[in-house]
């Protein structure tokens, strides 16, 4: 571990976030898996993270009810996100973005994903890799905005300026994924929050 992560578990330790630091994305899957029980109900955020970690199948095994609107006929969509948001024994997702000062950066099409961050699941775990780590406040928002939404746009197929050009343009696009932006500066109450580190470069 280099000293800058070791200053950024503190940083977060600091803010009432508990953290676990790993060294690859195989370590951090066994991990969760390992803490999943069968009567479990595990939601989880849209994140390329998470899809990474080709997790899904290992918790469906375990005969946890998984809810995940990626895997579900677009019409269930909605409901899958209420049900992953507000039902949820661990919530799984990542961050956009991680301040070096220990703050967690989001912005979301929806807002399920980030509200799930801080109210409603009992147990939320949201993994982060390494590439994730911002200076402060306002390149993490330049890196969500010019690197998360364009990547997450063009695979998406969606024809927001961000999708075709590759940066933000301050759209007013019906199809804009940039709509609800948080800050999450110490844990929340009444939430267990969790963040998995991972020492790899994760997700966008």
């Amino acid at each position: 571990m280099d000293e800058k992560v070791r200053e950024l578990i503190s940083k977060l330790e600091e803010r009432g976030i508990k953290t676990k630091y790993f060294r690859t994305k195989e370590e951090v899957k066994k991990e969760i898996t390992t803490e999943i029980n069968p009567d479990m109900v595990v939601g989880i955020g849209g994140s390329m993270t998470i899809k990474e970690l080709e997790i899904y199948r290992d918790l469906q095994s375990k005969q946890a009810k998984v809810y995940w609107h990626w895997m579900v006929r677009p019409e269930e969509r909605d409901e899958v996100r209420r049900k992953a948001s507000f039902t949820s024994d661990i919530f799984l997702t990542s961050t956009n973005a991680i301040t070096e000062q220990g703050e967690l950066v989001n912005i979301d099409g929806v807002g399920n994903r980030i509200s799930a961050m801080y109210y409603g699941p009992k147990k939320v775990i949201i993994v982060c890799g390494k590439n994730k780590i911002c200076k402060n406040q306002s390149s993490a928002i330049s890196r969500i905005k010019n690197i998360s939404c364009p990547q997450n746009a063009k695979r998406l197929g969606l024809e927001t300026p961000c999708a075709i050009e590759g940066i933000c343009k301050d759209c007013d696009s019906e199809e804009r994924m940039c709509n609800v932006t948080t800050i999450i500066n110490r844990k929340p109450k009444n939430i267990d929050l969790n963040i998995y580190f991972v020492d790899q470069e994760l997700g966008f």
